[in-house]
């Protein structure tokens, strides 16, 4: 690896971690603005999407230039697929963020109802899995990573059991659909973010071993 290489990943690196620590405090915000109903909180979060969205662009920008400029191989390479799959999850759950914001703003048209679904356990492990993929990409540990994959199955049926819990209530209390769907949707938007963090936890395994593992696990 060229000295000049060298320093640019190592910028990449970092732009990344900026990016990580921006997305997770997001999706820790945009739960806490859904739980005790913070609007003008969810409100900030929508609008602070467009600083991810540009730091998303940005990285990418500056991985193609690499890729352009050095013709990276191997290892090199590797890292910059990595980065580019991660920056572009990153920005998905950012996405997500946003999304669990919007039912806040929402929610708060219609009379307050307590949520029937397991939406805190959920979330719990929803941001553990996701801090526990980022301590994985910088830590480089596997076993760490290998964690959040086997997370993702327990938020899978917690979220499977959430819709169970929608049926159930609805059935007896049919005029709070409106509010209790945000909630079913707030459901689905925590399992999304656990799906990306678990692509994130992917292409650590990946980076570190060239090893693909999606779709291989059982």
């Amino acid at each position: 690896m060229t000295s000049l290489l060298h320093k640019e990943l190592e910028h990449l690196e970092k732009q990344l971690l900026a990016l990580t620590a921006i997305v997770e405090e997001n999706v820790q915000l945009s739960y806490r603005a859904l739980a005790e109903r913070d609007v003008p909180l969810a409100e900030r979060l929508i609008a602070s999407d467009e600083v991810v969205n540009r730091k998303e662009v940005e990285l990418e920008e500056e991985c193609l230039k690499i890729l352009a400029l050095h013709q990276p191989v191997a290892n090199d390479l590797r890292m910059i697929v990595a980065i580019l799959k991660i920056n572009n999850n990153l920005e998905r759950i950012a996405d997500q963020a946003v999304n669990i914001s919007e039912r806040t703003v929402d929610l708060a048209r219609f009379p307050q109802v307590e949520c029937p679904l397991n939406l805190n356990d959920m979330a719990q492990k929803v941001i553990i899995m996701l801090e526990k993929s980022i301590v994985a990409l910088i830590n480089a540990d596997l076993e760490v990573a290998q964690d959040v994959l086997e997370l993702d199955e327990e938020v899978d049926t917690l979220h499977s059991h959430n819709y169970k819990l929608f049926k159930d209530y609805i059935r007896q209390n049919p005029d709070s659909i409106d509010t209790v769907l945000n909630y079913l949707t707030t459901s689905r938007h925590l399992e999304r973010v656990a799906d990306l963090a678990t692509n994130i936890a992917e292409d650590v395994i990946y980076l570190n071993e060239g090893t693909i593992v999606r779709h291989t696990i059982a």
